[in-house]
């Protein structure tokens, strides 16, 4: 079989952080938001983003965690 990779840097199959914080705050701020995207640390620092910069409440749940409502 022949195959030829190609590489694109310039794209990118997930939104970053930017992107994923205009479309999260383009609608009204639910009670609490449960950032589960990405890596326990990049979803900390979105979470961290969320409320410093939009006024949310964001966490990074623990693995097995309940949220009861």
């Amino acid at each position: 079989m022949r195959a030829e990779v190609q590489v694109l840097d310039a794209f990118s199959a997930h939104a970053d952080a930017d992107e994923l914080l205009a479309w999260a705050t383009s609608g009204p701020a639910p009670a609490t938001t449960y950032v589960v995207h990405g890596e326990p640390d990049s979803a900390g620092v979105l979470a961290e983003r969320l409320g410093t910069e939009h006024g949310w409440t964001a966490v990074v749940p623990e693995e097995g965690e309940r949220v009861l409502v």
